[in-house]
């Protein structure tokens, strides 16, 4: 007996881990299979059961293995049906962007790989991006960091056109005062990419977010000391006028890369390492300090500050490397 669309449902909404391993192979082959699968189109409501159960039991699978094969599944769901799954994609994005955080570099790839490709061939990258901009906000700092890499990705395989930027632009910023260095370092990398793609006009509208001076100046720094790396068309705005072209196929996905953390050696012109970063915070008022007795006295007060919650986050870390590049001199 062939397999129809209420049978694939029942094998997908059920939970036995050993199970979805045997039968994840014949729901692939079910969807890619026109013949076989020809009421997969015309029953949505069975869809849509398909595709949430997809989300949450597998995709969010505590098991890797499950969360790649559910992925696996999704992938294919997109191959097949394109632009109809579009309405899908609202659905599969929480569970995709959690995995932007997993543990295994495998697992955060292939979400990567899969949410590209969905730009590609079921929704524009504005679509998608536009549903993914509360994972800037996530409660994991790895998510939050691997949602820059994301852009950066986004960006080298569809270019700025394609995407309304100064929406995603502020969330970028909020970033840069993330208690977290590396989710820091990549939404510093990120206005980098976008500079990159954009051009001077990037550092006018980021004049215009009310950035704290001290972080304005290190992200000029930063900007400028890449600009002489790339090619840039002055002409485009961040918005970015033009549409995507349609003549990006599968084949750009492939070009993507992992999510692993750009370094020198890796990422080309654009990139910030670690070394660039710490330079930017190098140049600070001189503070004099004369006595053993004036240092003790310089780091309680960077102790009092860092541990008093009522200063904004940004006051707090700015004060304390001020002062600890300060000290750090003091012989």
């Amino acid at each position: 007996m062939e397999p129809n669309m209420e049978y694939i449902v029942a094998q997908v909404t059920q939970k036995e881990v050993g199970r979805q391993f045997q039968v994840g192979p014949e729901i692939i082959d079910y969807i890619l299979d026109r013949q076989k699968s020809h009421d997969l189109e015309h029953d949505q409501s069975m869809l849509d059961r398909m595709v949430d159960s997809l989300a949450t039991t597998w995709v969010n699978a505590s098991n890797f293995k499950v969360a790649l094969l559910g992925m696996d599944i999704v992938s294919a769901l997109v191959t097949r049906l394109q632009e109809r799954f579009r309405t899908q994609i609202g659905t599969v994005l929480p569970s995709l962007i959690d995995r932007l955080g997993d543990s295994k570099d495998q697992v955060r790839d292939q979400a990567q790989s899969l949410l590209l490709k969905a730009m590609d061939q079921a929704a524009s990258p504005q679509y998608v991006w536009d549903r993914m901009l509360a994972g800037f906000r996530h409660k994991n700092s790895r998510t939050r960091e691997a949602v820059c890499f994301c852009l950066i990705s986004t960006l080298n395989v569809y270019g700025a056109h394609g995407l309304t930027l100064s929406k995603v632009v502020p969330h970028i910023c909020q970033l840069l005062g993330d208690p977290s260095s590396q989710v820091r370092e990549g939404a510093m990398n990120c206005l980098v990419e976008i500079y990159r793609h954009v051009g001077e006009r990037v550092r006018v509208d980021l004049g215009k977010k009310g950035l704290p001076q001290s972080r304005t100046l290190s992200l000029n720094k930063c900007l400028l000391c890449h600009s002489s790396d790339k090619n840039i068309d002055d002409d485009d705005s961040v918005d970015g006028g033009r549409s995507l072209s349609s003549s990006k196929g599968a084949s750009s996905v492939q070009r993507t890369g992992s999510m692993r953390r750009p370094s020198k050696e890796s990422s080309g012109a654009g990139a910030v390492d670690e070394e660039d970063f710490i330079r930017a915070f190098k140049d600070v008022p001189a503070v004099q300090i004369y006595s053993a007795r004036e240092l003790e006295d310089s780091m309680n007060k960077i102790r009092e500050i860092l541990s008093d919650d009522k200063h904004d986050w940004e006051q707090r870390v700015w004060f304390s490397i001020r002062n600890l590049w300060t000290d750090a001199s003091f012989q």
